[in-house]
């Protein structure tokens, strides 16, 4: 029974939410809508979360990546609002990902800095240029092109299997792409494969060839990546910019992840459990809301929800 728990604690506590928002809201929780809905809801989040799971994988965290999301996300929109087109402003906001992820990756594998002290300055140096480069202001209305944001409102539809109505939302699309790379990436491939030999024994893993450092500085750039598709995305999602919209995905981001790694023997972040926890906090956000409970009250859960099962998945390796 032990063993079960420890293995299955979390997909166990994963289950029991849907059931109580289910028994909770019977006319509307489990409805094809409201679950479509919850993956668009989540779709930002997801896209950071997963890759937040590979410089974890090498027991790397990137504390920037809402603030790299904010930045990316008024590069473009900026870009737009000066008559650029919507292909120059995304190239823009994923160089702009994709550079802050490289300056991570230098100051944590060549200069030495620790991850968390790293990208805690970088995390207040990229929300300050997000500030700088929108003027503080949110950019919205004309500025944004109709058709970047009506990509947001359209997708599959599902008229063709008797779910008249509905809609698959190209976000939440991208989020399944994005799923399937990375899952391939890290488990399939030997870079995925040597980021787990970082993660598992550093010293170890450079004694053996590993080129620890371009390893390091590569998975920092795949996460500068996410965090400027998901701002991209919520630009498109709300029509709109400013220098603050990816704050709360950070934390959001590493409580999934860590949701997800209780979920294994060994401790480690796979992505595929980091999109359980991922639904986790969807989900709770979206119960929570339709029963109109307070949004502090989701923030004093979903702290406990980490809290526990991580406490709970330490406590049952030690005894087990």
């Amino acid at each position: 029974m032990n063993t079960i728990f420890r293995r299955y604690g979390t997909l166990i506590g994963f289950v029991a939410i849907i059931v109580f928002f289910w028994l909770q809201l019977p006319g509307t929780f489990m409805t094809a809508r409201n679950l479509i809905n919850i993956t668009q809801q989540i779709s930002m989040l997801a896209v950071v979360a997963f890759t937040m799971t590979i410089v974890m994988a090498m027991e790397d965290f990137d504390l920037s990546v809402g603030s790299m999301a904010s930045l990316a996300g008024v590069t473009a929109a900026v870009l737009f609002s000066q008559g650029y087109s919507v292909s120059a402003g995304i190239a823009a906001a994923i160089v702009v990902g994709v550079a802050g992820g490289l300056f991570n990756g230098f100051l944590v594998s060549v200069v030495g800095i620790l991850p968390f002290v790293a990208t805690l300055g970088t995390l207040t140096m990229f929300s300050g240029m997000a500030f700088l480069v929108s003027g503080g202001k949110t950019i919205f209305g004309r500025a944004i092109p109709s058709d970047y944001s009506g990509f947001a409102r359209s997708g599959i539809p599902l008229d063709g299997i008797g779910l008249e109505g509905v809609t698959v939302p190209n976000l939440t699309i991208i989020a399944v792409i994005m799923l399937v790379a990375v899952w391939f990436v890290l488990e399939q491939t030997v870079f995925g494969r040597r980021l787990y030999a970082i993660g598992g024994n550093y010293e170890a893993a450079r004694l053996a060839g590993v080129k620890v450092r371009t390893l390091r500085m590569s998975a920092f750039a795949l996460t500068g990546l996410g965090a400027a598709i998901a701002g991209l995305m919520y630009v498109s999602r709300v029509a709109s910019a400013n220098p603050t919209q990816g704050s709360g995905l950070m934390l959001d981001a590493i409580a999934a992840v860590f949701l997800g790694m209780t979920m294994s023997e060994e401790g480690e972040p796979r992505v595929l459990a980091t999109l359980v926890g991922v639904l986790i906090l969807g989900i709770l956000d979206n119960g929570l809301a339709q029963m109109s409970v307070d949004s502090y009250v989701r923030e004093i859960l979903v702290g406990g929800i980490v809290i526990s099962a991580v406490a709970f998945s330490s406590l049952s390796k030690q005894r087990g």
